[in-house]
């Protein structure tokens, strides 16, 4: 891995967070190896921490409240591991009750500065990861440096613990007692300060910005999130006038991508909008978004879904995929208005165990247009386009939902546990939820073996 990047987040379940706070809530100091794989995309990086190691109790030399001392066998037998499975691997321990800010000591840098090229030597990686973990009053608290072997570091910018709830805690939060700006004042009397905070540090992707994709844009834009992603290979037609947020006809012709971002920089001038114009099932538009902690689908291709499905189970990103079906009758009367906001989250099924994918027609969408009408012709594929009826009230309604399905993730205000999809049929003023598991053995399943040797477990077609 090329360290290019200038900020890193640590991303956790829910089950290493509380195993890191039990051992930071001891008594004594507890010391680990952590495995992690990293995901980057421009200036920013997610180490994706795959397994805790715990020094074995028998390696523990010495260990009292303020100190550690131990043996070579309690830590690089677990150095190999991290060669094998191409992870970066880093040294834990923890401050237990650390007065003050937690940061490392001159003792950690010194055993740092022993450690580092042992780590890289034997992990075959140019990095080398020091955490260190405490508790206050309860709190987990954490920090964070990534070394090169050139003696760069890096601090981590922030702890991202996805589960059935999103969590996010930025370096230093415990001296963030305000937002800076009233701009948001009412949403800070709804939902508090650090909730803001959280919102202004996510990183998030929305893959689709169309009806529903401007609409969420837009929402988070104004709710305070600075760090967006935006794909979408498609150019604005007329057609999308009447739905696509911050367009006008005189945007017809252009990127979605880019009329999007120049509406968002205008509500949001020191937001960071990136702009790709490529579809999600090309490796350089999923890359993109690897480094995001939130995405969301708003896309109506399968393939594109079947990428989604992956990414909230490799890179461990709570992916929340909405779509919206309108049906008339030969009269033209509308006579079904049904919308869906599914949130894939660890132990939650994917959009391909729930058959919200149509695979066949996900293959035909990955075909080059003039094999595909072929087949289309002899009745090997399933025809694709056509015109879908589009109202920019229904998509705006499942766009809200699912924005505040983000915020009730980070608030939790509803009841658990959480749903996983939610079901709307407007037509009838009707809502419902339900919970799905993966499917054994299927990539989203935690307890399956992925395939890693290729980035998020597939063969890319460029």
């Amino acid at each position: 891995m090329k360290t290019s990047f200038q900020g890193w987040t640590l991303v956790l379940s829910e089950d290493q967070r509380d195993a890191i706070k039990a051992a930071a809530g001891l008594d004594v100091e507890t010391g680990a190896v952590l495995l992690c794989r990293p995901y980057i995309s421009g200036s920013h990086a997610r180490l994706i921490l795959e397994e805790i190691k715990w020094v074995p109790d028998e390696a523990y030399v010495e260990r009292t409240r303020d100190q550690l001392r131990i043996s070579s066998s309690g830590f690089v037998p677990m150095l190999g591991d991290a060669e094998e499975r191409g992870l970066i691997a880093g040294w834990f321990h923890t401050h237990p009750a650390s007065p003050g800010p937690i940061q490392h000591s001159d003792l950690d840098r010194v055993v740092d500065s022993d450690l580092g090229p042992l780590f890289r030597l034997r992990a075959g990686a140019e990095e080398y990861l020091s955490v260190i973990a405490t508790t206050r009053d309860g709190t987990l608290e954490m920090v964070g440096e990534l070394t090169t072997e050139s003696g760069m570091t890096v601090d981590m910018d922030a702890v991202v613990t996805i589960g059935e709830s999103l969590e996010l805690t930025l370096r230093n939060e415990h001296d963030q007692t305000e937002v800076a700006s009233d701009l948001y004042s009412r949403q800070v009397a709804a939902f508090g300060g650090p909730v803001q905070h959280s919102l202004g540090a996510l990183k998030v992707g929305i893959v689709g910005c169309g009806g529903t994709g401007s609409a969420v844009a837009e929402q988070l834009t104004r709710l305070g999130v600075r760090s967006v992603v935006l794909v979408d290979p498609e150019v604005l037609d007329l057609s999308n006038v009447t739905r696509v947020y911050g367009s006008t006809p005189s945007d017809v012709g252009k990127p979605k991508v880019e009329v999007l971002r120049d509406h968002l920089l205008r509500i949001a001038p020191d937001a960071h909008v990136t702009a790709v114009r490529d579809s999600i099932t090309r490796q350089r538009a999923a890359s993109q978004l690897s480094a995001c902690d939130v995405v969301f689908g708003c896309t109506d291709d399968n393939a594109g879904r079947i990428i989604l499905s992956r990414l909230a189970a490799y890179a461990r990103q709570l992916v929340i995929d909405m779509g919206v079906l309108i049906t008339s009758d030969d009269a033209g009367t509308i006579d079904g208005i049904n919308g869906r906001v599914t949130i894939m989250r660890p132990g939650q099924a994917c959009l391909i165990c729930r058959d919200r994918v149509d695979l066949q027609r996900a293959a035909a969408e990955q075909l080059p247009a003039a094999e595909h009408s072929r087949l289309a012709r002899e009745g090997y594929a399933p025809a694709l386009g056509g015109i879908q009826p589009a109202v920019v009230s229904y998509t705006s309604m499942v766009a809200s939902t699912a924005v505040a399905e983000l915020l009730e993730h980070m608030i939790g205000y509803g009841p658990t546990p959480r749903p996983s999809e939610i079901l709307l049929r407007a037509h009838e003023r009707e809502t419902s939820t339900n919970s799905a598991s993966p499917r054994a053995g299927h990539f989203c399943d935690p307890n399956a073996v992925k395939d890693e040797s290729t980035f998020l477990g597939k063969a890319w077609i460029e």
